[in-house]
């Protein structure tokens, strides 16, 4: 079974961290011309839109995280990552919902301007304060779902806990992770622990420790940024519109398919 993926995508990381939950054998593969947005090869006949993960399971050919969860919790029901009571995996949904929409995007701006060097000056500083800012509400969000439970799933590691772990793993090596001593950094630091997280944070922080040189790869227009729904919403609701007009004016930023 092939998973088209990034080290650093915290979508393809949801998805490691399942598989390997369930003991579940991959070969895990950067796609060629990652990033580029290019419609050639079989990266882009596998997902149109040219973002990972993607999934190959002999016939099945899946992208869209959330679906590829689903898949894998009905291929592979045991250990079940999701609860029984339908209450219980609507509140586990939820916590994904907004972790790969809202937490995500935050995370990603964030990125822009650490890694990618987007905005410089005034502008940098405004944009990673609202990043900053951000964040800390949405571990607020996340630590009122915890409560004083060991996962968000009560007893268990579950479905929500593979979805918030490489969000808030993110923020914590942004410098922006969860005040010590809160319910959330005691659950970080319980996850980070478990054989499946903890491989998969392995990979996301070698992956990071190149960053410094790829990041060029994507200002010079050998590759582009994917600035789509709430990411772009972030940039620009944060003050950072200047950005896009830059990336659309050099060309180092694309937009969802079937953009051009």
């Amino acid at each position: 079974m092939l998973l088209y993926e990034h080290p650093l995508s915290s979508y393809a990381q949801k998805i490691k961290i399942a598989l390997r939950e369930k003991g579940v054998p991959f070969r895990a593969e950067l796609p060629e011309r990652f990033g580029t947005g290019s419609g050639e090869g079989p990266f882009a006949a596998a997902n149109p839109r040219t973002e990972v993960p993607v999934l190959i399971d002999g016939d099945v050919t899946l992208f869209e995280s959330t679906v590829i969860l689903e898949y894998v919790e009905e291929r592979w029901p045991e250990p079940p990552l999701l609860p029984a009571g339908p209450a219980a995996r609507a509140f586990a949904r939820i916590t994904e919902e907004v972790c790969d929409t809202q937490y995500e995007a935050v995370n990603w701006g964030f990125g822009e301007v650490l890694w990618f060097r987007r905005a410089t000056g005034d502008l940098a500083l405004h944009l990673r304060a609202r990043a900053a800012a951000q964040t800390g509400v949405l571990q607020d969000w996340l630590s009122e779902r915890l409560g004083t439970a060991d996962w968000f799933g009560g007893a268990g590691f579950g479905w929500a806990d593979a979805a918030a772990a490489p969000m808030v793993n993110r923020s914590v090596h942004y410098g922006l992770g969860p005040a010590p001593g809160t319910a959330l950094a005691r659950w970080h630091a319980r996850v980070s622990t478990r054989p499946a997280v903890a491989a998969t944070f392995a990979e996301f922080d070698a992956a990071a420790a190149r960053m410094a040189e790829a990041s060029d790869l994507y200002t010079t227009g050998g590759r582009r940024r994917e600035y789509r729904d709430h990411r772009l919403d972030w940039m620009i609701r944060s003050g950072g519109i200047e950005v896009v007009l830059a990336g659309l004016r050099d060309a180092n930023i694309r937009f969802s398919w079937p953009d051009p």
